[in-house]
């Protein structure tokens, strides 16, 4: 997989870039992903605002309410819903189809005729997973903040003024720039790994099947892995304000 993820990057600069095909797979995505984090993102901000909202009126901090629901949203909530919605549809996606391309040896007539799979069917589709994860991150901030605000200060009788003011108390623009590392991070992950699994399968339609329920879970268990990573590379660089 390692070896994939170097050979990918190398055909995505060097070679020539299959434009259709990154532009097929860029919409095909998109609608795959796009209802389901418009579905997922309002709960994450109505969730995260109640928890944080019960949380800071206990501590008697209720005008930081706004500022940690949004700094929760933007820094994890978000990039991980965003990534688990692109795993979970896109990248299993692109293992079916790999998969199946394999199993009736597209794959290896490609390879007879000369044509690399790697940038023909899968460089566009790790470039067009991390577009569509950066622009669905930005969806699902913007209806985290929104689920957030309207809880907090419609739900549980806020203060709007409050809640606007506090975002640059602990939040700030790179919280912002880390979200969008992340998801682009998270969807060039699921696209690798869907594309690995769907390359190696075998064994028939049993084998394909296999391979997209593999992809799947590969995929959850290195993005919580590499977001711990991230998080901690994150803290270190650019500490907390006030720190």
């Amino acid at each position: 997989m390692t070896a994939m993820v170097i050979g990918v990057v190398k055909r995505i600069f060097t070679r020539p870039f299959q434009m259709r095909e990154f532009i097929e797979q860029a919409w095909f995505i998109t609608s795959v992903t796009l209802l389901p984090a418009m579905l997922v993102s309002i709960p994450f901000g109505a969730v995260i605002s109640l928890q944080v909202g019960n949380l800071t009126g206990q501590l008697g901090a209720q005008s930081f309410a706004g500022a940690t629901a949004v700094l929760a949203v933007v820094r994890e909530a978000a990039p991980i819903a965003a990534a688990l919605i692109i795993a979970g549809a896109a990248g299993s996606a692109i293992c079916s189809d790999l998969g199946a391309r394999k199993i009736r040896e597209e794959i290896d007539a490609m390879e007879v005729l000369g044509i690399d799979p790697l940038e023909r069917l899968v460089a566009p589709r790790v470039v067009a997973c991390v577009v569509v994860a950066v622009l669905i991150n930005g969806l699902v901030i913007a209806a985290g903040i929104g689920g957030a605000y309207f809880f907090t200060v419609i739900i549980q009788g806020g203060s709007a003024g409050a809640f606007l003011s506090s975002f640059t108390a602990l939040a700030s623009i790179s919280d912002l720039w880390i979200a969008m590392i992340k998801s682009a991070v998270f969807g060039a992950l699921a696209a690798i790994v869907g594309a690995y699994k769907g390359l190696n399968a075998g064994g028939g339609p049993l084998g394909v099947g296999r391979a997209v329920n593999e992809s799947v879970i590969v995929a959850f268990m290195l993005l919580f892995l590499i977001n711990a990573v991230i998080t901690l590379i994150y803290f270190q660089v650019v500490p907390p304000p006030g720190m």
